[in-house]
């Protein structure tokens, strides 16, 4: 007998989101790992946060809120909260019940400035990566560095001389018509009045050139996990200067191995990198020139697993630009990109991380 198409809500609901969440639902076992990096940093949260006055929306809630926006691709925050109003999953993710109100996306606003001078998002990186199952994971001897662009939140019409000569063309409005033909253009002359701190920059000749940042990722080679992040500048030597950096901070004692691309392949990256310890696996760079990387460093294995193994690097970047949606970001000025840069990283390991803990089939 065919059945009524009627509606079935009842007055009263006992079915709880924990109820309608499947058991072996990948979430779950992301979710394990990220309650307890959290509560590794509730001193941290107790800090930034005043003592006094109303009680604000959790930071938990609110860093899981933003995990859910890069692992399901969600535009913006507006369109996150249509998402948690009615969307069980993500409530039961977030920690709302099924009659909590969900909060206004201006509190994503009000809270970043706090949440930014903590420097929330390095710290819950280090606290997903410092727990005793993660650290069996990690790699502490063999690494690999790379960088990739990052588009700026600004259109090449706002590339404007700094000296305020420019003439705007004929149509008026906010979007008025710019004939760039002929016109030169550099950093030094120009900057974007959406926002100053982003580089008119290209990666390689034959590619256009865009308002850009500069982020360096730093992977582990036993398992491609990300365990250090930078966002700088886009410039031609940040990518050595930053691959310094992060050799000076890499975490435990002997010798180590940093992996990277021919762009790398510089004397001077090279003899900084032996001056801490760190055996540059660098690709060699021949053409038209003499490599900064012999025999010496060739000959050996480890050289060639360090070349193959460093090309997984281009699989967070990948990740962190389609799915996690920085391939141009939302957001303007390199301390907020930087965050957000750091916080993506995080939430690709923690996709990761169930499978390789044996946590998910």
């Amino acid at each position: 007998m065919r059945g009524a198409d009627e509606r079935s809500e009842g007055l009263f609901s006992y079915v709880s989101c924990e109820a309608r969440v499947p058991a072996d639902h990948p979430l779950r076992s992301i979710r394990a790992i990220m309650d307890e990096a959290l509560e590794g940093l509730s001193a941290e949260f107790a800090r930034i946060y005043s003592h006094t006055g109303r009680p604000s929306v959790p930071p938990e809630k609110l860093l899981r809120a933003l995990l859910l926006q890069a692992f399901y691709s969600i535009r913006s925050e507006r369109q996150l909260m249509e998402q948690l109003d009615y969307n069980l999953l993500f409530r039961w993710f977030v920690g709302l019940s099924l009659d909590a109100p969900v909060w206004d996306a201006t509190v994503f606003t009000k809270n970043r400035d706090r949440l930014l001078e903590g420097d929330v998002a390095r710290a819950f990186l280090a606290a997903v990566l410092g727990q005793p199952q993660v650290q069996a994971l990690l790699s502490q001897e063999h690494f690999s560095v790379d960088g990739t662009l990052i588009e700026a939140w600004a259109s090449m019409k706002s590339f404007k001389p700094k000296d305020g000569s420019s003439e705007e063309g004929p149509g008026g409005g906010r979007n008025a018509e710019r004939d760039f033909r002929g016109e030169k253009r550099g950093n030094a002359t120009h900057a974007s009045t959406t926002d100053p701190e982003a580089r008119l920059y290209r990666k390689s000749s034959g590619q256009a050139a865009k308002l850009c940042f500069m982020g360096h990722l730093l992977m582990e080679n036993r398992h491609g996990l990300v365990v250090d992040t930078e966002l700088t500048r886009a410039a031609g030597w940040a990518e050595r200067a930053t691959a310094v950096a992060m050799a000076e901070d890499l975490p435990g004692g002997g010798r180590k191995t940093l992996a990277a691309d021919k762009g790398y392949d510089s004397a001077a990256l090279v003899n900084e990198l032996r001056r801490h310890g760190v055996t540059p696996h660098v690709a060699q760079n021949t053409t038209n020139r003499r490599s900064a990387i012999d025999r010496r460093t060739t000959r050996h294995p480890g050289y060639a697993k360090s070349q193959r193994t460093r090309k997984r690097i281009e699989e967070a970047f990948a990740w962190i630009k389609t799915v996690g949606g920085l391939r141009k970001t939302r957001h303007r000025g390199r301390d907020r990109v930087g965050w957000f840069f750091t916080l993506t990283a995080a939430a690709y390991n923690l996709i990761r991380l169930p499978k390789l803990l044996g946590a998910t089939p």
